[in-house]
């Protein structure tokens, strides 16, 4: 399967956030997806896990309304 990566600054202009937002999700929201270490100081998010992410809060959102 082929998927997009994202760059920390591509998921932190998604989202309206700055990068080291990212990575403070990343380390304590346990939801929120695995970065992926392509190679040593290369790090990623898969696009699809990010969009299931969304998806996932938009669904609890809805819940609590």
């Amino acid at each position: 399967m082929n998927d997009t990566f994202l760059k920390d600054i591509d998921v932190a202009v998604r989202f309206g956030i700055q990068r080291p937002t990212v990575w403070r999700w990343h380390r304590e929201r346990p939801d929120f997806p695995r970065v992926i270490k392509l190679t040593p100081g290369c790090s990623r998010w898969k696009l699809s896990e990010i969009e299931a992410w969304e998806k996932s809060r938009e669904a609890i959102r809805e819940a609590a309304e």
